[in-house]
């Protein structure tokens, strides 16, 4: 598959950048900074997402786009929702796929009740996770041909190896028999890649956990 990957010099991006080349997928990583990119035998594509470039030459022939997109870099949370609607508007009559890198917040603790609601949320995330839940809610409110999946890891992401194993749920927030939410980088880019292979959650948001 050609997938292009949005954000490819990021922590997650680099991960899913990894993950597709060890597949043998053609990769094209657009960056902000060329200088970051450390993978090999990849298309590189220099974009600011803050531009008023037009990023759609940029995504033609893909078959899948994944956008790993947040608002911490860029000092610029809106950049998230924005970046929602501007590959959604790109993508639109094209075949392409577009796949994107959610956030955990906007998981349902109980039904109508988001983990980012809870009095007991991380502060320093918590514009982050709402600038998610806002991408989210275009995804599902815009009417687009683009075919989309939007991917939230568990609550806690963190650097690790496969553990072999992931499942995969709906907008309601899961945890293992320890009562962990939790799953590694490697997991989380295995799915996501997974899903860029299979296609099996068209239109949906899917989390990702142990």
């Amino acid at each position: 598959m050609n997938i292009t990957i949005l954000g490819a010099t990021g922590w997650i991006g680099g991960e899913l950048t990894k993950q597709a080349l060890l597949r043998d997928h053609q990769v094209t990583a657009i960056v902000r900074n060329p200088d970051k990119l450390t993978a090999e035998n990849v298309t590189l594509n220099t974009f600011d997402l803050q531009s008023d470039d037009d990023i759609a030459p940029l995504l033609a022939g893909a078959d899948v786009v994944i956008a790993s997109i947040g608002g911490r870099a860029a000092g610029n949370h809106e950049l998230v929702a924005q970046t929602a609607k501007r590959l959604l508007t790109a993508l639109s009559g094209s075949s392409t796929r577009l796949l994107w890198v959610g956030g955990a917040g906007s998981l349902e603790a109980a039904p109508g009740v988001t983990l980012v609601s809870s009095a007991d949320f991380p502060a320093e995330y918590k514009a982050e996770a709402l600038a998610q839940g806002e991408a989210l809610e275009i995804f599902r409110a815009t009417k687009t041909t683009t075919q989309w999946t939007f991917v939230s890891p568990a609550a806690v992401i963190y650097p690790g190896t496969s553990e072999g194993s992931y499942r995969i749920g709906g907008d309601a927030f899961f945890t293992n028999e320890q009562g962990e939410s939790k799953i590694s980088v490697t997991d989380y880019a295995i799915a996501m890649i997974d899903e860029a292979q299979n296609a099996a959650h068209i239109n949906q948001r899917i989390s990702v956990a142990y």
